[in-house]
């Protein structure tokens, strides 16, 4: 698909990017057993991966704003146009040398998400999508699993770690979810859980205590491939209160219904 001059620039800058954290992840293992440990090396090429996509796309569009992880948000001369940016998704799978972990890069326009990029360079799988023109996965055509029944359909999540304060709501969710249906997996990168929904991989999605830039490009390819986006707390929006539910259209009325606890 040839999209617009924008999208060809996340694209480019994704996959830049990518094959840089690809050379860092093939360290990883060696540094799992050294004395120092990876953490202070993954810390970098998160940081390395961000300041790589921040000039890229200010480079190219010199007077958008930009929202990152890493450096928080810098206003643009354009006040309508930002990116929003996740330079490495899946953090903690990239620490202990798991291959799952992805770049997001969205653009938001007028408080807008109009185009967005989820890449996992390790299996080199770029999705992505621009408002009304559909979803992709490198040159295929997404669409949301059509499964209607609960028992049959597989959903993610993300378990939260470390005493956070969400933990107790995600297993009362896990409670009422799970004799529902046929799994529930947690791979630990909110970007691609959401291009997996869209690529019909996933029935259904959800997850308290996100960020903006964990989700933005996702929700977009998620509804541009036909699925269904909203917030936990019903008439919230995802992107300001970072609680998602995502789903086909088949399943996301029960799906929600189990999430938010109103069976």
């Amino acid at each position: 698909m040839a999209g617009s001059a924008n999208l060809n620039v996340m694209m480019k800058t994704a996959r830049k990017a990518g094959r840089a954290l690809l050379k860092d992840f093939s360290e990883v293992e060696q540094l799992q057993v050294s004395s120092k440990g990876p953490g202070d090396f993954v810390s970098r090429a998160d940081k390395m991966a961000e300041k790589t996509i921040r000039e890229a796309l200010k480079e190219a569009r010199p007077t958008y704003g930009f929202l990152g992880e890493e450096d928080g948000a810098v206003e643009g001369e354009d006040p309508t146009r930002r990116w929003i940016v996740d330079p490495l998704d899946g953090t903690t799978n990239f620490l202990h040398g798991l291959p799952h972990w992805a770049v997001s890069i969205a653009l938001e326009h007028k408080g807008q998400i109009v185009a967005g990029v989820v890449y996992d360079p390790v299996k080199d799988e770029m999705f992505y999508a621009e408002k009304g023109t559909g979803a992709f996965m490198n040159e295929t055509r997404l669409r949301v699993s059509a499964r209607s029944k609960m028992i049959e359909s597989i959903f993610a999540t993300g378990v939260p770690f470390a005493g956070q304060a969400t933990l107790p709501a995600t297993l009362q969710d896990l409670a009422r979810l799970m004799p529902e249906c046929a799994g529930v997996r947690r791979f630990g990168a909110a970007a691609l859980d959401l291009a997996y929904v869209a690529a019909g991989r996933y029935e259904g999605y959800w997850e308290r205590g996100l960020h903006a830039w964990d989700i933005a490009a996702g929700v977009l390819i998620v509804t541009e491939a036909g699925g269904f986006v909203a917030s936990i707390r019903e008439g919230q929006r995802p992107l300001e209160h970072g609680d998602v539910i995502a789903a086909n259209s088949e399943i996301f009325e029960r799906f929600s219904k189990v999430i938010r606890n109103q069976i």
